[in-house]
């Protein structure tokens, strides 16, 4: 049971990115194959784990998710609250994934809502049977609470499955850790090569370059692992608080990704637009959209939220990150002219590509 050091944390991580990147390689099919093997990691390492916790392990009583145990200090309990809200947007994330490999799935009009959808529910679920094992079969609460417990989670484990049963979660969690990496580093890729096909983005002849074996673009994959690479080398040589600043500056960009086509097809609604496809919300559809912008301007304030640590680049290092992103993303957009460059359709996507097809026939 050696220490966690950062060096070991580094190791892993690098393995895991290149492991990820050797199978997809591979191609789509390898992908779907470790994506259903993660599910059932993820169903039964997490699941599994997190019932039996609830049910034979439990050493707290139900009443303890009421009780606030000291962390509102002299303040609103409501800091707290959002505090703990984090964890869910960090949850609910990398359901886009789903999109961004659409090109490869058969039907996936249908099918690619309904996988958006299972992410959500799945993670969702699994998170929170999870955390409620976690929280009840802890030994000293007040402990991690407090603060005094930093890594409680390995300690929850071992006491409840033993040690050859905590290795063997540990086994299961890290095949379910890797299938993540795996879905996001294929639809990151997926995205470069998207811009790329496109040539809305510099180097986007090399970009665009798909084996003719496995039929994956082969040199987004290797930007796709590199940049994460990098990141991780920059994590281990700074500060300790980088890691949660880099997490928090990628969970806040894909917020404003994600909202900035929620916004538009709000404004697009009510103007009168209806979308086309096997997958409508109907008369639900304008209800859900102004719920999602909220729950996603909500979520970018609590992620953009400066800290109170005294010192102005460790508070402001979130917002500073997206501020210098967005500067340089909108003069690209008025220099290089990005969007001119695209014959892309515009518009609805499936009715502009039922029009095309109808001319056709």
């Amino acid at each position: 049971n050696a220490p966690v050091t950062k060096l070991t944390t580094l190791i892993l991580t690098v393995l895991f990115l290149v492991v990820a990147l050797g199978l997809n390689f591979t191609g789509t099919k390898t992908l779907g194959r470790v994506a259903r093997i993660g599910l059932a990691a993820e169903l039964i390492g997490v699941i599994a784990v997190g019932l039996y916790l609830l049910i034979f392990d439990r050493k707290q009583d139900f009443s303890v998710f009421f009780n606030s145990m000291g962390v509102e200090g002299h303040g609103s309990y409501f800091l707290a609250f959002l505090g703990a809200a984090l964890a869910g947007l960090f949850l609910f994330y990398g359901f886009e994934a789903c999109g961004d490999v659409a090109e490869e799935v058969s039907n996936p009009a249908r099918r690619i809502p309904l996988a958006m959808i299972m992410t959500i529910a799945v993670g969702g679920v699994s998170a929170l049977v999870a955390f409620g094992g976690y929280v009840l079969a802890a030994p000293d609460l007040q402990a991690i609470v407090s603060g005094k417990d930093v890594d409680p989670i390995p300690a929850i484990l071992e006491s409840a499955l033993g040690p050859v049963g905590a290795k063997i979660f540990l086994v299961v969690a890290l095949t379910a850790f890797l299938s993540c990496v795996l879905s996001l580093q294929a639809a990151a890729s997926r995205l470069l090569f998207s811009f790329a096909r496109d040539g809305m983005i510099p180097g986007h002849k090399w970009l665009a370059k798909v084996s003719v074996r496995s039929k994956v673009p082969v040199n987004a994959l290797i930007v796709a692992c590199t940049i994460p690479v990098i990141l991780c080398l920059i994590i281990f040589v700074g500060p300790d608080q980088l890691l949660t600043q880099i997490t928090a500056f990628a969970v806040l960009g894909i917020y404003v990704a994600f909202q900035s086509v929620v916004l538009a097809s709000l404004r697009q609604r009510i103007k009168g637009w209806k979308p086309a496809g096997p997958f409508n919300l109907g008369k639900a559809g304008i209800v859900v959209n102004i719920v999602a912008l909220a729950y996603g301007i909500f979520a970018m304030v609590l992620l953009a939220w400066p800290g109170r640590s005294g010192v102005f680049l460790n508070d402001w290092i979130v917002l500073i990150g997206l501020g210098i992103v967005a500067v340089l993303g909108l003069l690209y957009l008025f220099i290089a002219r990005p969007d001119s460059k695209s014959d892309a359709p515009q518009g609805d996507a499936i009715h502009v590509a039922e029009l095309l097809r109808t001319h056709r026939d």
